[in-house]
């Protein structure tokens, strides 16, 4: 899947990412020593080079790369880029008056480009409106008090939409007009912008424990204008739902009940409480939703195993000091407590009562996302990135069929898809020579970045047990220690893969990799075929396609569809189509897939000196690689989320306000309620003013 992934640029101020957001989100991972010290070849070391084809795009030649195991792959093929009139950018600050002006593009692509900017506001084209759809402390379960910043309690916050939304599901609702089901990730806490006059040396237990309840899920019913794509929360609906840290959570599949993640309070090892750090996430078609645990690893103190180590667990105490109030997150009084995070996490948002199960099977690492899809017949198959610098890519694939339908029986067998399978770890080749990947991001001699790879399987899980396939390890210890056992299979070194998104129309694999500003840096691999740039601050796009078209596949191929930055820089990309008519993107993180096919891309620590935003470019026809900006966030804002329908866009504003010396009594923005306010996440829905449907 996707090659070496870029990670976090220089703490900034205009565009990347602040200090403020390392130290809350991922505990300074960026800063730290790399978990991964194997010796594993590099994809530099691995990959010969590069096939690049810009004129072959253009000229719609078909690009075939030899299978692995003998047969060829169409990686895929696209027309001469035609120039497109294209309206003035535009800045329309969301107002609904007005209609869409006309714009040339793709279907579902034809809006005037928001230009960059600095706006400390949602930035959405001229004639597009937008409303928040829930800000964070908003009551949602019955009960629950209105917001109070001034008097937040642990018991109000577990009644109320969680804080830093991320990952963002819509799911029909039979029966009730004009509403749909909203599942929403509550990533991490940000206390300093929480709680005025906050002591990060010294936080209190209410403030701690109103920590624990802003992580985790909301599940909130939401109603549908029906002229627009205005939503608004439902209050109070009874399949209002709120998870956070204390809750109950199964672990299910291989590793359950193992040795390795008992702790004394669970002694079974088969009930967690609570999920952290929930990022990206997928949404199956039997209508659950899945959510990946990702930096667990900072919640944690006082690790010392190699273990503990090679998960980024530190030795030291923590950045939120919760282990002074609960020992499980000690690792030296609970050493088994992490090995319950690092999952992911499977809801069924349509029954309250459920207990949400964390699926063993799909291994344990920093999971990005899981976003599924089908082979031919019926068995799901699920693409996972592990969010660390030179770490690995992976998937699953179950070995049972999803059952069609609605009934109880079917229900109950779709529960189960996810605990039995083959999980694979990812290796990649490269067709160039290596001398013409220079470290500048120029194309080599065949006009494109693009390579081969295989699938590595590392353990099977069954109805009789798991087998492992990784000599030394058992298979309880490849699904725990599944960091270790890619070391072990010689799986090859990946930058911080983010986002993975199967294409619902093609079955192309798209990989957002955000940046990597160390590579090439002292002793840290230089450039290769997937990852062109050495010192790389703005990431790229890897497209991928499995042998044959068959997800389950043991083979696959891939290329580079975007290498992201100002398109006046020579270093990037964007699968050939003309530089001077695309917007310019840095630092991709999370992709989505509109109705008509185009891809969608958010950003996180753009290094252009704009705010963050959410992109559509064309993956296929003779706009592919057309990239126009949809809209920019707030000031210290990540673009999070998105999620296109026929008639809005979603998207999470996840950490307002997120810049160095910020604080509830010096905030740097006043989004989302104004002045005097206090800062708050929060989900918002974009539309056409005039009811049309998006970018037609």
């Amino acid at each position: 899947m996707r090659k070496l992934l870029p990670l976090i640029g220089a703490h900034a101020h205009g565009g990347g990412r602040s200090a403020l957001t390392c130290r809350f989100r991922c505990g300074d991972a960026c800063f730290q020593e790399v978990p991964n010290t194997s010796d594993n070849a590099y994809a530099g070391d691995v990959i010969a080079g590069v096939l690049s084809r810009r004129s072959a795009l253009r000229a719609a030649a078909v690009v075939t790369v030899a299978s692995a195991a003998g047969g060829s792959l169409v990686l895929g093929s696209a027309q001469e880029a035609q120039a497109h009139p294209g309206g003035k950018p535009g800045n329309g600050n969301g107002t609904g008056h007005g209609s869409a002006p006309k714009a040339d593009g793709a279907r579902g692509l034809r809006f005037a480009p928001v230009a960059p900017n600095t706006a400390d506001q949602v930035t959405v084209p001229s004639g597009y409106g937008q409303n928040v759809v829930i800000r964070w402390g908003e009551p949602i379960l019955r009960g629950a008090p209105a917001f109070d910043a001034e008097n937040q309690t642990a018991a109000a916050q577990a009644k109320q939409f969680g804080y830093n939304n991320d990952f963002l599901s819509l799911l029909p609702l039979r029966g009730e007009r004009d509403r749909q089901v909203l599942v929403a990730n509550h990533e991490y806490t940000d206390e300093i912008l929480m709680f005025r006059g906050y002591d990060a040396e010294n936080p209190t237990r209410e403030q701690v424990e109103v920590a624990w309840a802003a992580h985790g899920l909301s599940v909130v019913v939401v109603q549908e204008e029906h002229r627009t794509g205005k939503l608004t929360a439902v209050s109070r609906h009874h399949l209002n739902r709120r998870l956070h840290t204390t809750s109950a959570f199964e672990l299910t599949g291989p590793a359950a009940g193992s040795a390795l993640v008992r702790t004394s309070a669970d002694p079974a090892g088969r009930t967690v409480l609570g999920t952290l750090n929930n990022c990206a996430g997928g949404t199956t078609p039997w209508g659950t939703t899945l959510h990946g645990e990702e930096n667990f690893n900072q919640y944690f103190a006082h690790g010392s195993s190699a273990t503990d180590k090679r998960y980024g667990i530190g030795a030291g105490a923590t950045e939120r000091k919760w282990e002074r109030f609960d020992k499980r997150f000690d690792v030296a009084q609970e050493p088994n407590e992490p090995h319950r995070f690092g999952w992911v996490v499977e809801l069924d948002p349509y029954d309250p009562e459920s207990t949400p199960k964390k699926r063993t099977a799909l291994g344990r690492f920093k999971h990005e996302a899981a976003q599924p899809r089908l082979t031919e017949d019926g068995r799901p198959v699920v693409y996972m990135g592990d969010d660390e610098r030179f770490d690995y890519f992976y998937k699953f694939v179950s070995s049972k069929r999803m059952m069609k339908g609605d009934s109880r029986r079917a229900r109950a067998h779709n529960l189960t898809l996810l605990d039995e399978g083959t999980l694979y770890v990812a290796k990649l080749t490269g067709d160039s020579p290596a001398a013409e990947i220079d470290g500048t991001g120029k194309l080599p001699n065949d006009g494109e970045f693009d390579g081969s790879g295989t699938w590595i399987p590392l353990a099977t899980a069954g109805p009789g047990g798991a087998v492992s396939h990784v000599p030394g390890m058992t298979a309880e210890e490849v699904f725990v220690f599944t960091r270790l056992a890619g070391d072990k299979a010689g799986a090859t070194k990946m930058d911080r893969p983010e986002d993975v998104e199967p294409s619902p129309r093609t079955g192309r694999v798209y990989v957002a990799l955000t940046n990597n500003t160390n590579r090439g840096k002292g002793t840290n691999p230089g450039a290769d075929e997937a990852n062109p740039r050495n010192l790389n601050k703005h990431g790229q796009i890897l497209e991928l396609a499995e042998h044959w078209d068959d997800p389950a596949s043991d083979g696959f191929a891939w290329r580079l569809f975007l290498v992201a930055g100002d398109p006046n820089d020579p270093a990037t990309y964007f699968a050939g189509y003309p530089k001077e008519k695309v917007s310019p993107i840095s630092c991709p993180d999370n992709v989505a897939f509109d109705p008509h096919g185009n891809l969608w891309i958010s950003t996180d620590g753009n290094q252009l000196g704009s705010h963050d935003g959410l992109f559509g470019v064309a993956v296929h026809g003779d706009r592919r690689g057309e990239l126009k900006q949809f809209l920019t966030v707030p000031r210290g804002a990540e673009t999070c989320g998105p999620l296109i329908q026929d008639r809005r866009v979603l998207v999470a504003v996840q950490h307002p306000g997120e810049i160095d010396g910020a604080s509830v009594e010096k905030p740097a923005s006043v989004w989302p309620d104004g002045p005097g306010k206090i800062v708050r996440p929060a989900v918002v829905s974009v539309w056409r003013a005039d009811g049309r449907d998006i970018g037609v």
